[in-house]
């Protein structure tokens, strides 16, 4: 709900828009509850083989047009909205 009261819901289909725009067809986009992350939603959480897990966090429509171009297509990280990733030694 902290999420959607912050705009989760403009973020999702500005993601799921971008992703149509850019004929991304094999993305699984997954609507979650609470992480406990609430002082910065709403959040984005990227799952890439090669890359780290990545938690993106205020993330507005802009900044989701930004994940897919970056980070999906990419492979660039969004350094200015990661909240959260594991540390190099960590990412096999």
């Amino acid at each position: 709900t902290c999420g959607i009261a912050a705009g989760a819901r403009d973020t999702l289909k500005a993601l799921l828009d971008e992703l149509d725009a850019k004929k991304v067809t094999n993305a699984i986009v997954k609507q979650t509850g609470c992480m406990g992350l609430c002082s910065v939603e709403p959040t984005v959480e990227v799952h890439m083989p090669g890359m780290p897990n990545t938690v993106y966090g205020n993330v507005d429509a802009k900044v989701a047009k930004e994940i897919v171009d970056k980070h999906i297509l990419n492979k660039t990280l969004v350094n200015e909205h990661v909240f959260d990733k594991p540390a190099a030694d960590v990412v096999k």
